[in-house]
């Protein structure tokens, strides 16, 4: 097995818990809520959460909102319900705060695509480029990189950085890839993936648009597909972050989308367009991880006080850097 595909095959094994009683929603969010209240805690959502969970949280979103959203907010608490680089890097921006992830178990195929070994290694090998890395992404990585970046402002990093410099981009490829394409530069990439993009293939992008013709298609840069479609569709084809996909189908004229991403963004998206069509371009695409978290377990973290996420000092402080230089940019 290749490294990739033994991450696959790991995060496939990841046993997903059964969807919460309908009927017993509304009493566990509003628990949830009051015990938040009373505990000064916020509640950040990733969109690729469940939508029962996603309903219950402060702010929902992608990891540059959240990243802001944690950094913001007054509270003494967080609660993360997201998987576990979010909740570091909500810890590494918030040090002051106590931060709760739900379920520790709620990890990043493509976070563990590479070890904070491996990019020492591979620095050695270019010790004059700068190194970008993707927020998907340990503290450890974080804290041997000179700038963060989210897929939302990935092209705006990588413009930032002066065109005579060398550029280290991990851990995703086909984001690498992307912004190879649309920067103009030459970028030494990291083979990593993340196993429910990788999913995502250009024959179910083809199949869904010749079902639906008349559809805007939004495909997330992580999609292994990314580089094929832009080749087959051309203009047709949205190459968006996940925040980008909400913004663009709130401000669109089109009534009808087809989504390449992680199926849990379609809840997002039917709250903040209704009366809009969003079809996944493959409703296998589920995160056997980010699906671990469920109001349950949200409403035991707040009530037991467990699973707190600590980040050393040393790491936070130097990972903490490239965070603010990937905020600053936005």
């Amino acid at each position: 097995m290749t490294g990739a595909a033994e991450r696959s095959a790991a995060a496939l094994a990841v046993e997903i818990p059964p969807a919460t009683d309908p009927a017993a929603i509304p009493a566990l969010q509003a628990e949830i809520r009051e015990l938040a209240e009373k505990r000064g805690a916020v509640i950040l959502a990733h969109s690729y959460e469940r939508g029962e969970v996603q309903d219950v949280a402060d702010h929902v979103g992608d990891s540059l909102l959240l990243s802001r959203a944690a950094a913001a907010a007054p509270q003494p608490l967080i609660v993360f319900c997201g998987v576990a680089f979010m909740a570091e890097t909500a810890k590494i921006l918030s040090p002051q705060k106590r931060v709760l992830h739900p379920d520790p178990a709620a990890g990043c195929s493509l976070a563990d695509s590479i070890t904070v070994d491996q990019l020492r290694a591979w620095k050695a090998e270019h010790p004059d480029a700068v190194v970008v890395s993707y927020v998907n992404t340990t503290a450890a990585v974080k804290a041997e990189s000179d700038y963060c970046c989210t897929s939302s402002n990935a092209r705006s990093v990588i413009a930032a950085i002066p065109p005579d410099r060398q550029i280290l981009f991990l851990p995703d490829m086909f984001l690498g890839l992307w912004l190879e394409r649309v920067s103009g530069r030459r970028l030494e990439i990291w083979p990593g993936e993340c196993h429910v993009h990788a999913g995502i293939r250009l024959e179910d992008v083809e199949r869904l648009r010749a079902a639906e013709p008349g559809a805007d298609l939004l495909v997330h840069p992580e999609c292994s597909c990314t580089s094929q479609v832009i080749e087959a569709a051309g203009d047709d084809a949205h190459i968006l972050s996940t925040e980008g996909m909400v913004s663009y189908a709130e401000g669109s004229n089109a009534d009808s989308f087809l989504v390449a991403t992680e199926v849990g963004i379609l809840h997002r998206l039917a709250l903040k367009a209704p009366g809009k069509r969003f079809v996944p371009v493959n409703r296998e695409a589920v995160c056997q991880y980010m699906k671990l978290i469920t109001l349950e377990k949200l409403r035991d973290s707040l009530t037991l006080d467990q699973f707190e996420v600590t980040v050393p000092e040393d790491v936070a402080d130097r990972a903490r850097l490239a965070l603010e230089r990937m905020i600053a940019i936005g």
